[in-house]
């Protein structure tokens, strides 16, 4: 009893001394190396529940007692603890060099490349392809596996991106853009060259490419070509000016191999001799006169600081690039301007972000066709002759000398005597508002409003008094007739979405649980004019489709299980207005594990392997997208008849309506994609690696396929028939493989390997797809069970016993004595059986140097160029002399026939190494005697070599067949950056 009164005394004498070593700790929490205030920092008392986090201006203040340790975490800055000795404790974060900590966007939300359960990639700008960047998807070239990006050489021109190999047959294979939160479609308004093309890159901070479904499904019906989310640069506090400004000179890098002028009178009086009257005395390279070297411009400037007495971070941004290109007359302009606001309200528990973007894409549109026609215009002509009356260049006459002959056109002259322009307008953004709950501050609210318009707008002009503005019968150039059209296009993206989003963390288990809704709704018209004579603008529109509406609810679950085990779980439910009430609503569940080996006992003080994880997931996505003006398949609608196609009664023309075709048993197309991934860190992370292996199937094709005649309005519909999978194996590998305090260097390397397999068609039957030029028509790829999508169909070519082919002579593969279509074989396809992307970076004191270069392995190209052209008797050109490829002299073709051109001596191994950049740079400190301000200025070359046993231009070629495409360039690029 004694003793129980003297614990009794002794704790009430400790009490009050309890008391007093209990102290309010505050201070700021800044990023170290910029002074930067941190938001939203954790601040706890280790091992309590006790915490807070910093508001927007970095200050915290919180309870706790002597001698307590406070742990400061923040995502992607490296933990700090410090032990509490007084009452006002101020710290500076730094950036973490574990590249686990860096954040990842996902769909409605972030993550860490730790916790991440899917395959996800992020690109920051750190990353990013370096060189002459027009559009936003070429910082993405070669830096990720499983994603390409075909870009052709026009200025500012679009591309075609794929994850994976994309998912369809005929629908759309395009990956989902996400801007800030906001969809996109990828449909683009008149006028303009593509839908990134009016987005500047240097306003792009990161990107996430979510890959396989588990990441995917939380978009749904849009998900099965995979998501690309685009993050934009936002505001800070504290004052940073930018200014980066490059010139780029292009240059043509190579041309097909034709006849010079003396080569061609030669063979002309060979083979053509009833023609050499008309050949010229000049030597004239007509790809050199359509193609010229051109200078790009681009120059861009960003403010990020506080507004009001920095209480309102903000980010304004300018931004200008002049692109003209190697081919005479085309031309990219762009103009852009950038708002960034990211204010925070009611003690950092509401945050609000507003990005508003105006761009303007200005642009000439080069007449493609001349690439062609330059390889077959006769050489020994001179390119202007002052006496011909069309405008004054060479041009082949009748025999009174004022008419044009029957002859091609002066390729330059066409181009010159063209004005094809066009120009859209865009205003996109979105405005976001993040409230954590006062009364809850476990659950947030999210609501976003999204905005994308464009208006377009352009004509068509060709000059009156040139060879083609000639019309007969009016005299030389009437601008009243056909000389003159104009259109207007119109595009508009509205989007709503909220979500909550409750976020518990207890001892030994996390969880994270996201439901919401999302309504997007899609419009456009097109209007234009056929002449001017006939019409005044606005009097046809050309498309009016019904407007796509996007309905949807989502939920994510996401549970880390003592930060070892990790569970998503995803679901959305998607209505398209594409499909009738029984079909319009999808399903797209996902489920994935994560197991962070390195995290249990057995390797958690390993000292060589810092990372190991195993990922598993499964989930279902969707696909709705059929193209430009098919937003309502299932409908019975009709077209009103144009003015070129009205019925004329007594003299007055009467618009007739055409049924179009339909289909109202259309329905989702489905994905269903099983994945199997490792990541695996040694040495601290210096050296990381990530496998994954993946299989995709999709069922239901939205698959332009044929009907019976007489069954619809059209002899082919979209309808769901087939079955198409996709199976491949994605390898990452990153290496700091010096760390120095004057020299570092660090190499990345991806390689993906994918097959693609056609499972089933309807009734097991061929069809024909992938036309060439060349004849009367035709196709030259196939789509067929059990091989991969557009390979090539094509007839086995007979050589002699010296190796030449032997024209007309082709192998009767199934032995009836007769050569026909039934002999035609499947002869490979454009897919590479594996590509490849490297990069090195090196830095020595102020300098750096980094290369990046991709390889293509197994993929074929079908040589159109050689195919359609490559024969004698085309040096006849209905009259005229006309050039031919010199590949002529390798096979001595007399003429082309249907059997000739479908030959598979014209399939050829497109495997190629490109060398996309070398970057030489140089950093100067305090310049202009300004205290943290920085400049760099960097030379390198873009495009630099090309290493190809293909015989034509370029063996980079979209689904592989190479009809003289616009060559890319060669690019010295000399560029500077000033940073304050």
């Amino acid at each position: 009893m004694r003793a129980c009164k003297r614990c009794f005394w002794a704790l009430m004498f400790l009490i009050p001394f309890v008391g007093l070593a209990q102290i309010t700790v505050s201070g700021v929490v800044t990023e170290a190396t910029t002074g930067t205030p941190l938001p939203g920092v954790n601040v706890i008392v280790k091992n309590t529940t006790n915490g807070v986090a910093t508001d927007f201006d970095g200050n915290y203040q919180i309870t706790a007692n002597q001698g307590d340790t406070l742990v400061f975490s923040y995502v992607g800055f490296t933990d700090q603890e410090v032990v509490v000795s007084s009452s006002t404790i101020n710290v500076a974060l730094t950036e973490s060099d574990s590249q686990l900590d860096e954040v990842v966007v996902i769909g409605y939300g972030t993550t860490t490349v730790k916790d991440a359960t899917g395959a996800v990639t992020a690109i920051t700008s750190e990353d990013f392809a370096k060189g002459n960047i027009a559009t936003p998807e070429n910082l993405l070239n070669g830096r990720a596996a499983g994603v390409t990006v075909n870009t052709s050489g026009a200025p500012g021109s679009g591309s075609a991106i794929r994850i994976r190999g994309g998912a369809s047959l005929t629908a759309s294979n395009d990956p989902l853009i996400v801007i800030d939160g906001l969809p996109i479609t990828n449909q683009t308004a008149g006028g303009s060259r593509s839908i990134l093309a009016s987005i500047n890159p240097a306003d792009i901070d990161s990107f996430s490419i979510l890959k396989n479904a588990s990441a995917t499904a939380i978009y749904g019906s849009r998900a099965s070509n995979g998501v690309i989310i685009i993050t934009t640069k936002k505001g800070r506090k504290n004052l940073n000016v930018e200014f980066s400004s490059s010139v780029a000179f292009d240059t043509f890098a190579d041309e097909i191999d034709v006849f010079n002028g003396d080569e061609f009178r030669q063979i002309i009086n060979q083979r053509q001799p009833a023609l050499a009257p008309l050949l010229g005395d000049a030597n004239t390279n007509w790809q050199d006169v359509i193609f010229s070297n051109a200078t790009t411009f681009d120059n861009n400037l960003s403010v990020r600081g506080g507004l009001y007495e920095g209480k309102l971070p903000a980010r304004l941004s300018i931004g200008f690039r002049n692109q003209p290109g190697t081919l005479e007359t085309s031309k990219f302009n762009r103009y852009t301007f950038g708002m960034a606001l990211n204010p925070t309200f009611l003690d950092d528990h509401l945050r609000v972000n507003l990005n508003a973007n105006f761009t303007r894409e200005e642009n000439r549109f080069a007449d493609q066709g001349q690439v062609g026609a330059a390889l077959r215009y006769d050489p020994t002509q001179p390119v202007f002759d002052p006496s011909n009356p069309f405008g004054g260049f060479f041009q082949f006459l009748k025999d009174d000398g004022d008419k044009p002959a029957n002859a091609p056109s002066n390729p330059l002259a066409t181009l010159l005597q063209t004005k094809n322009v066009g120009g859209v307008s865009r205003l996109f953004g979105n405005l976001e508002f993040d409230y954590k709950l006062h009364f809850f501050p476990d659950v947030r609210a999210v609501v976003q409003l999204g905005y994308d318009k464009s208006t377009g707008s352009g004509s068509s002009r060709t000059d009156p008094d040139s060879f083609n503005g000639f019309l007969p019968n009016t005299g030389i150039g009437d601008p009243e007739q056909n000389n003159l059209s104009f259109f207007e296009s119109f595009r508009e993206n509205k989007q709503f979405y909220s979500y909550l989003v409750y976020n518990k963390d207890l001892e030994n288990i996390d969880f994270e649980v996201t439901g919401g809704y999302d309504y997007q709704k899609f419009q456009q018209r097109d209007f234009g004019t056929g002449n001017l004579r006939a019409f005044t603008l606005g009097e046809q529109e050309t498309t009016r489709p019904i407007d796509l509406v996007l309905t949807s609810f989502f939920g994510r679950a996401q549970v880390d299980l003592l930060d070892k085990y990790l569970f998503t779980f995803t679901y959305r439910r998607d209505g398209s207005s594409r499909f009738i009430d029984e079909f319009r609503w999808g399903d797209f569940p996902s489920a994935a594990f994560a197991w962070q080996v390195s995290d249990e006992n057995f390797l958690k003080d390993s000292k060589t392997i810092s990372n190991l994880k195993l990922r598993l997931s499964w989930g279902i996505t969707g696909q709705q997208d059929l193209g430009t003006g098919l937003n309502n398949p299932f409908q019975n609608t009709f077209t009103s008849s144009g003015i070129n196609t009205q019925y004329l009664f007594a003299g007055t023309p009467i618009i007739t309506l055409t049924p179009d075709a339909f289909n109202r048993s259309l329905k989702w197309e489905e994905t269903t994609e099983y994945n199997v991934g490792v990541d695996m860190g040694f040495f601290d992370q210096r050296l990381s690696a990530s496998i994954d292996a993946f299989l995709k199937i999709s069922d239901d094709l939205l698959f332009a396929g044929p009907v019976a005649d007489g069954a619809n309005f059209s002899n082919q519909i979209f309808q769901n028939l087939g079955q198409f999978s996709t199976k491949g194996l994605e390898f990452t590998l990153n290496a700091a493989v010096v760390q120095k305090e004057d020299f570092t260097w660090d190499i990345s390397f991806n390689s993906t390997m994918l097959d693609r397999e056609i499972d089933e068609l309807v009734d097991g039957n061929d069809i024909d797809v992938g036309g060439r030029s060349g004849g009367t028509g035709g196709t030259v790829q196939v789509f067929r069970e059990g091989e991969t999508p557009n390979s090539f169909f094509v007839y086995q070519q007979l050589y002699d016993t010296n190796g030449a082919p032997i024209e007309g002579a082709f192998r009767d593969l199934n032995g009836d004595g007769i050569i026909n279509t039934l002999d035609r074989y499947i002869r490979g396809n454009p897919d590479a059986d594996i590509t490849m992307g490297f990069r090195s970076d090196f830095t020595w004191k102020k300098w750096d140097f980094s290369f990046q270069m991709r390889a293509s392995l197994g993929n074929e190209v079908y040589n159109n160029v050689n195919s359609a052209n490559a024969y004698f008797n085309l040096l006849d050109g209905n009259g005229f002399p006309s050039n031919i490829p010199t590949a002529v002299t390798r096979t001595n073709f007399s003429s082309q026939d249907a059997f000739i051109i479908n030959s598979d001596l014209y399939v050829e191994d497109g495997s190629f190494l490109r060398m996309d950049n070398i970057t030489l740079g140089y950093t100067f400190d305090n310049v202009f005697r300004l205290n943290s301000s920085r400049l760099r200025v960097t030379a390198g070359v873009q495009n630099a070599f090309l290493i190809t046993d293909y015989s034509g231009l370029d063996p980079e070629i979209f689904n592989g067949i190479d009809n003289t495409i616009y060559p890319r360039a060669r690019t010295f690029l000399f560029g500077a950056n000033f940073s304050l």
